[in-house]
């Protein structure tokens, strides 16, 4: 059991399943909210969408190595 943002994760892939709705929630409040825009000249969506991408092709290789 892993604890995960306050709350009790039972496997990995509740971790990895927790990570992803966290950046589709935040993804969805900056571009709903916040006026967030790909492309766009703002840095903060940039800087967090490569954030995400460099995580997930890091997970996507570790895991191929295992």
């Amino acid at each position: 059991m892993v604890l995960a943002l306050g709350a009790l994760v039972e496997t990995r892939s509740d971790l990895i399943t927790t990570l992803g709705v966290l950046v589709a929630l935040v993804a969805v409040v900056g571009t709903q909210v916040l006026g967030w825009e790909w492309g766009s000249t703002e840095l903060v969506p940039t800087v967090l969408g490569v954030a995400a991408a460099v995580v997930a092709i890091s997970y996507a290789v570790y895991r191929r190595s295992r």
